[in-house]
């Protein structure tokens, strides 16, 4: 701890930073470049209204640094399970990277916790598309299940 009460967040290490609930301490080290702005706006998705960890989530979706960008993108997916919802932004961010890298698993987050009726309609499409691919995939295993055992009674009865 500080000795003003507060925390003591280490940028140089990341020590602490995803206790980070001091919106302007986050500018303050993006104005000096610090390290670790993917770990400190987690801290913020975790610990701030959805208002003030948005846009320093979006800044942090642009960082050089591939692993802190991913992070940033990761605070989205805090940011979706914790307020149920998303900025506009933060919304079109998520479709702009798109499924299959670093938003994969924000973008799931963001299909599990936010109500459909909250999602713009890229999400909508995407939730019914793969509730659409879960209940195909689900009736294509209990099928494959029935002619395994259906095929084991055949042999039973043959020995």
């Amino acid at each position: 701890m500080a000795d003003d009460g507060g925390w003591d967040w280490d940028w140089v290490s990341g020590d602490g930073l995803l206790r980070l609930d001091d919106p302007e301490e986050w500018d303050a080290a993006w104005e000096r470049g610090a390290d670790h702005l993917g770990t400190g706006v987690i801290g913020l998705a975790l610990n701030c209204s959805l208002s003030d960890a948005s846009p320093r989530i979006l800044r942090a979706m642009q960082l050089p640094d591939a692993a802190q960008r991913g992070f940033a993108f990761t605070a989205a997916g805090h940011a979706a399970r914790l307020h149920g919802d998303l900025t506009p932004a933060l919304f079109a961010a998520l479709r702009a990277e798109g499924p299959g890298g670093v938003a994969e698993h924000p973008i799931r987050d963001t299909l599990t916790f936010v109500p459909l009726r909250r999602l713009p309609p890229w999400f909508k499409w995407r939730a019914v598309g793969t509730g659409v691919r879960n209940k195909l995939e689900g009736w294509w295993l209990r099928s494959e299940d029935a002619v395994g055992d259906a095929w084991r009674a055949v042999r039973r009865r043959r020995s």
